[in-house]
């Protein structure tokens, strides 16, 4: 069953693909979208509602990529992965046989946590797709919080936690550079659940790059250490594991000049590295957010 949305020249058809996340976009371009306001707007309408879109065929040149992507805010370099010289926010995410077997993206995770202002969203567009594998997995973190048993929702009120690029990113690093990383990216303090700024909904803010609790050892929680030390790790765990179970996510088979747009305020993702030894190629810009509340 589809939706559609409309105005005066594009038909946007709808396609939801779960009951939980993600539509696919028919009949429009995106590149016409950076530059009218009536389809641009409807976009982040159904972005804000399906919380990933996707759209396949789309004749998207990199100027085209970065014009759409900054209608929806500033865009940011990884401080990492750096991003294309002549398009600055436009990162390129190459997999080939030379590349370093890094394990950043096939784990489930919300883009940047350990930013004091974590992304807003990112496009995401297929340059060079595997014939078969590499696909993406996103997580409606929003349901995940919404599905918690009530007492566990009870328990994390208030919950807050820290988020490290130095234990992710920064772990390969010698020790002064790794340092260097975190002196330049001090691990922030976000709250476990997290209220979207523009529907309000509570989210599941906790991910890969989330470390420890740093409110959780109060005479509430805890009477001896056991309910410390494991038991504030364990909690943790429970609460990140959340972002595995299916009924949550929607999966995407990437086609080349495919694009996904998402909401990386209530999400997380994993992109699947299943396809060794064939090649992936990704551009993605990213859109910097606000101070998670």
């Amino acid at each position: 069953m589809t939706e559609t949305a409309t105005r005066s020249r594009t038909r946007i058809e709808v396609e939801p693909l779960t009951c939980t996340i993600g539509a696919e976009l028919h009949g429009v371009q995106l590149g016409e979208a950076a530059h009218d306001d009536t389809l641009f707007a409807e976009i982040r309408q159904l972005l804000l509602r399906h919380k990933v879109l996707f759209l396949r065929d789309q004749n998207l040149s990199r100027a085209d990529h970065v014009a759409f992507a900054s209608r929806l805010g500033p865009l940011e370099d990884h401080p990492v992965l750096g991003s294309d010289p002549d398009h600055p926010g436009l990162v390129r995410i190459y997999k080939d046989l030379d590349s370093k077997p890094e394990h950043y993206e096939n784990a489930l995770h919300c883009d940047a946590t350990w930013r004091e202002c974590p992304p807003m969203g990112a496009v995401l567009r297929c340059v060079e797709t595997p014939p078969v594998g590499g696909d993406t997995i996103w997580v409606n973190m929003a349901e995940a919080y919404r599905r918690l048993p009530e007492h566990i929702r009870t328990q994390i009120a208030g919950l807050r936690a820290r988020h490290s690029i130095e234990a992710s990113f920064g772990a390969v690093l010698p020790m002064e550079q790794r340092h260097q990383l975190k002196a330049r990216y001090p691990d922030p303090e976000h709250p476990v659940v997290r209220t979207h700024p523009e529907t309000g909904e509570k989210i599941l803010f906790v991910n890969a790059f989330t470390t420890h609790f740093v409110n959780h050892h109060i005479p509430e929680n805890v009477r001896f250490g056991q309910d410390h030390t494991p038991g504030a790790g364990l909690l943790l765990n429970y609460l990140i594991s959340q972002a595995a179970i299916p009924e949550y996510q929607v999966r995407w088979r990437w086609t080349e000049n495919s694009v996904a747009i998402w909401d990386n305020r209530s999400t997380q993702h994993y992109a699947v590295q299943d396809y060794w030894p064939a090649v992936r190629k990704m551009e993605r810009a990213g859109i910097a957010g606000d101070r998670p509340a």
